[in-house]
């Protein structure tokens, strides 16, 4: 649930992520309840991963947490390395890229929207 971010966050994810598609996106009109053009409702996938997502039309002084994570296994390296980058650009890295024994390279981050992500390189 974002507060009027997330068509921003939709139009990162459509240029960063590997695999994404936006399925549907439904703005808020002139008659509320949400700001109009504000996202009343989206869907998008990730690979077969499906995630609604929506801009509260209710301000609220609770956001997303790292507790609750995005986790996405891109099959090179490159690929971790610049999703991880442009996640990360304005946002901040949990646990920089690096291996930390269960995957050779792997890395947690909060992008500017507040969503945590967790990359990882897909093993043979």
């Amino acid at each position: 649930m974002f507060q009027r971010q997330a068509n921003d966050a939709l139009a990162l994810y459509a240029e960063v992520i590997e695999g994404f598609s936006l399925r549907r996106k439904v703005r808020y009109g002139p008659d509320g309840p949400g700001k109009e053009g504000c996202v009343q409702e989206a869907m998008f996938t990730i690979g077969n991963a499906t995630v609604h997502c929506i801009d509260s039309p209710v301000p609220h002084d609770f956001d997303f947490t790292p507790s609750t994570s995005l986790c996405l296994t891109l099959e090179t390296e490159k690929q971790v390395k610049q999703t991880f980058a442009a996640l990360a650009e304005g946002g901040k890295a949990l646990m920089p890229l690096d291996d930390y024994g269960f995957n050779p390279l792997f890395g947690w981050v909060q992008d500017r929207f507040g969503v945590s992500w967790q990359l990882m390189l897909a093993q043979p």
